[in-house]
């Protein structure tokens, strides 16, 4: 009756007229344009008078911005962000230094040294691009193929070597599987395995810091639908940084979803979104830098889609070619690296050249050995580190499995590397 009651009050409000039990009609003409728009809680539209159902792409493919074309050209003057010459050197060199590291530490699994490895080739720019557009106070939740925002912001190639070998100096005291780094000196959460955990965990962090109305940071990666509809409906300062690189392990995105990507899906949760080249490295900064200081200024959460392509196998227990062809993998390797991209924009400025190149190749790889070696010279953390951390003080259960693992007699211990201890 409350229902009935309020309806009534609405029509007698609106002119109504009640003779006799019976409503007269009012015509189209005495309705004011207030009354004609839809007041549904939840939706901004107009009516319509035709059937019609939505197309799953509604426009002819969600546009890609760049900067740079394949040859390292601006396309468009007015959108080059005109980075000091230092600061693109830094990009490059960053870019190649991972490239090269990766190279060194895959082989290293594959001869046995260590247990996993997965590499960054060909998404490289993704990473440089998109960090260097943050402050260093921003939070980042990275996915575990994020390893060039690390190495961006100064995180040394001893501490990388040190966690994919879990020794001694492991920050995480090798309680992590490799590739799996964190720095809270650089704001830089430790990476998780399982798949968008991270998005979750960074709209509460942005909320967190946005109640406390300090500084809002960014986070990169992004992939979960409740994270997104929560930054959108709390008004949350976060990016989230997709890396489309065409691949699930083995799963293509033809075979994942049927709509245009990631970037659509931004719009339906209310949030601002733009996809890029990811292989162009100065317009993911471009996206990246105006994305935060919107949401810095604005309070609100955005989307990139960085289009790019895992050149490399998923991970060292993958091998690719079971499920795409050496020369799809050529393409992208040799015709649209962001790597070459940026090689050619600086060679047109002047700014490299093959000696160089050559000079900083040479002084990469030695860098990058120096570190290696050391790491493999270190001992293990000590057994007493399975039991810290965790607690502030050991609850008996745990102090209990501490004491029965120091009575087991050692050679009992099975592989365990003793002697490194």
């Amino acid at each position: 009756m409350a229902a009935l009651r309020t309806l009534w009050r609405l029509r007698a409000a609106a002119g109504w007229r009640v003779t006799g039990g019976r409503q007269a009609v009012r015509s189209y003409s005495e309705f004011t344009p207030l009354e004609e728009k839809p007041q549904f809680p939840g939706a901004s539209a107009d009516f319509v008078d035709t059937l019609e159902f939505i197309q799953p792409n509604v426009i002819s493919g969600i546009p890609i911005y760049r900067v740079m074309d394949r040859q390292g050209q601006i396309v468009n003057p007015s959108e080059d962000p005109n980075i000091p010459k230092e600061t693109v050197l830094k990009f490059y060199e960053t870019m190649t230094l991972l490239n090269t590291m990766d190279r060194i530490l895959y082989e290293s699994q594959r001869q046995g040294r260590i247990s996993f490895y997965m590499t960054n080739y060909g998404e490289e720019g993704t990473h440089v691009g998109s960090v260097a557009a943050l402050q260093d106070t921003d939070m980042v939740f990275g996915q575990y193929r994020e390893a060039g925002v690390l190495m961006y912001r100064g995180y040394p190639l001893d501490l990388f070597m040190a966690q994919c070998y879990g020794n001694a100096s492991d920050p995480g005291k090798g309680r992590q599987m490799p590739v799996h780094y964190g720095c809270k000196d650089r704001n830089f959460v430790t990476i998780s395995s399982p798949l968008a955990t991270q998005i979750p965990q960074a709209v509460g962090a942005a909320y967190a810091l946005k109640r406390e109305k300090r500084q809002p940071r960014a986070a990169s990666e992004g992939d979960a639908h409740a994270a997104f509809n929560f930054s959108a409906t709390l008004e949350c300062p976060v990016l989230f940084f997709c890396r489309n690189n065409g691949y699930a392990i083995s799963t293509p995105t033809s075979e994942q979803y049927r709509g245009d990507g990631i970037v659509a899906r931004g719009p339906g949760y209310g949030i601002m979104s733009i996809r890029v080249d990811g292989n162009d490295v100065f317009a993911v900064y471009n996206a990246t830098k105006e994305a935060r200081r919107r949401a810095v200024t604005s309070n609100q959460p955005f989307l990139i889609e960085a289009m790019t392509y895992r050149i490399g196998h998923h991970s060292t227990s993958d091998d690719s070619s079971a499920y795409r062809s050496v020369d799809e993998v050529n393409y992208w390797d040799k015709e649209d690296h962001p790597i070459s991209r940026l090689h050619f924009y600086m060679m047109h400025k002047g700014w490299w050249d093959t000696d160089k190149e050559k000079e900083w190749r040479k002084k990469s790889r030695k860098m990058v050995m120096e570190a290696f070696e050391e790491a493999e010279r270190k001992r293990k953390p000590s057994i007493d580190h399975m039991f810290t951390d965790v607690y502030s003080e050991k609850p008996p259960r745990l102090k209990k499995q501490e004491d029965s693992l120091k009575k087991t007699p050692k050679g009992l211990w099975g592989t365990l590397p003793l002697g490194q201890l």
